[in-house]
């Protein structure tokens, strides 16, 4: 058995023992959600427009991991509209900043591992990197938008009476604890996957203008930034919506 299997069904065990029925279902949407990128994979590969293979891989992404991990309709409702706004507008804002950045393909560092394969492949490598920075924003978004709904959501819950602005300040409250949990956890997610390579540079005397010259290292720093951008706009929408939805309610009562 490989060490990914079995790793695998280690986590699978501890999912169903933590987590009952809906650690199985965590799980299974983990599963899914493999599935789905691993699709994604082929489909670019034959020829599909990589952009929008990986928008409408990502709707789907959204809706397992959000549906999949909430048992609350009414929350998994707000934060899935509110992932999808965000969606959209880190495609409009990923599009040109990864064009003017110039960071597609692999770095020079990447040079001797690659050096046996042929890259004329027909590839759209610029479409590939814009694919590639708006999935990997799905994961922070998602976690950020249930985490607002579902945090407000009890607070409306526990407090029937609050009004509209009492709402926006509870979620620019939750707001904050959850940018620096994600803002860390992107910081150190990013240090830790390069962190060879940053020591390879230092033993090279490399100066800090070579890093902000190096592909992967500006690669990576823009994954974390608009990561950090999707997050924080999906505080601030997620949190509209919820407010949005609590007055329409009270006006339905009124009426």
């Amino acid at each position: 058995m490989s060490a990914i299997s079995l790793l695998t069904l280690i986590l699978a065990f501890l999912m169903v023992v933590v987590g009952g029925r809906k650690g199985i279902t965590a799980f299974l949407s983990v599963v899914f959600n493999f599935v789905i990128l691993f699709t994604v994979v082929i489909l670019i590969t034959g020829g599909l427009p990589p952009i929008w293979v990986s928008f409408f891989a990502g709707i789907c992404i959204l809706g397992i991991t959000i549906y999949m991990g909430n048992s609350d309709e009414k929350t998994s409702n707000i934060a899935f509209k509110a992932t999808l706004i965000v969606l959209a507008v880190m495609l409009l804002l990923i599009i040109p900043f990864d064009h003017f950045a110039q960071i597609k393909g692999f770095a020079s560092e990447q040079s001797e591992t690659i050096e046996a394969f042929d890259l004329l492949i027909g590839a759209d490598f610029e479409a590939i990197l814009i694919s590639t920075t708006v999935l990997s924003t799905l994961g922070a978004i998602a976690e950020a938008a249930i985490a607002v709904a579902s945090g407000l959501n009890e607070v409306i819950e526990q407090k029937p009476g609050i009004t509209l602005p009492e709402v926006f300040k509870s979620g620019k409250m939750i707001g904050f604890q959850i940018m620096g949990m994600t803002f860390n956890t992107l910081f150190f997610g990013m240090f830790g996957s390069d962190l060879a390579l940053f020591i390879l540079l230092y033993k090279l005397d490399a100066d800090f203008s070579y890093y902000l010259n190096s592909k992967i290292f500006v690669k990576e720093c823009l994954a974390v930034l608009f990561s950090s951008v999707a997050v924080i706009l999906v505080i601030w929408i997620t949190t509209y919506l919820v407010g949005k939805n609590l007055n329409e309610h009270r006006q339905k009562i009124d009426n």
